[in-house]
């Protein structure tokens, strides 16, 4: 099983996903170079934004994977953005079908609406409970990421979605006196982070839909490797 996974951002998505992967698909081993792939492998690579990923960047990872000839998937990870999940995941199927890349299966996987909202569903870290000062307290009584699930939660005072979702984050992170950064997510790589995330969807089926995708083709992909 060899996976070739081309994601949006160019710092967060990064640090974050192999990490991650090494939790929930240890069997699988990274390689710094896409031809070095040979058994239970996987590469990541950014496609620089949006939407240069569906053009430079998904053409080169087209390139790479006919030129190895031996990856098994081709995980394209965007970003939601102020779209839809089916406008963005219609987008990207648009760009990407019809492209011959052998018995190479490609998967799509939309954050909605970026990295940054499925890192607000992990419950332990924040606790709308406790005192909180403004702007953390001006958020929470706008929208309770704590109670509510943060994929449904709009944009606000003429941020973007991502923007305010990600300034919400580092919010929540200062009221811990610890750091969030895109260039460095610190805590949010870490396995009791994740697994707080993974509590957060089994508590309620509901929350985090986009991020529950992730997480069944981890699965996947880890049953396949198994058997």
């Amino acid at each position: 099983m060899n996976i070739y996974f081309l994601v949006e951002g160019n710092s967060t998505e990064k640090k974050i996903y192999p990490k991650w992967l090494s939790y929930l698909v240890p069997e699988l081993t990274r390689v710094k170079y896409h031809d070095h792939v040979q058994k239970n492998n996987y590469y990541l690579i950014s496609g620089e934004g949006y939407p240069a990923i569906l053009h430079d960047g998904l053409d080169n990872a087209i390139d790479k994977i006919r030129e190895t000839n031996n990856y098994d998937y081709l995980v394209i990870c965007v970003d939601a953005d102020e779209e839809t999940v089916d406008a963005r995941l219609n987008d990207v199927q648009k760009k990407s079908q019809d492209r011959n890349i052998g018995n190479t299966k490609i998967k799509i996987i939309v954050q909605n609406r970026c990295i940054e909202t499925w890192l607000l569903g992990n419950r332990k870290i924040f606790d709308s409970r406790q005192p909180l000062e403004s702007p953390l307290l001006d958020y929470v009584n706008y929208y309770d990421v704590s109670q509510d699930d943060p994929e449904a939660m709009g944009s606000y005072n003429n941020k973007n979605h991502a923007e305010f979702h990600g300034e919400y984050l580092k919010e929540i992170f200062r009221a811990k006196n610890i750091c969030y950064t895109k260039r460095n997510p610190g805590d949010a790589r870490e396995k009791h982070y994740l697994q707080e995330l993974q509590k957060r969807t089994a508590f309620n089926g509901q929350h985090l839909k986009s991020f529950q995708t992730f997480l069944s083709f981890c699965e996947m992909i880890k049953t396949q490797i198994s058997t």
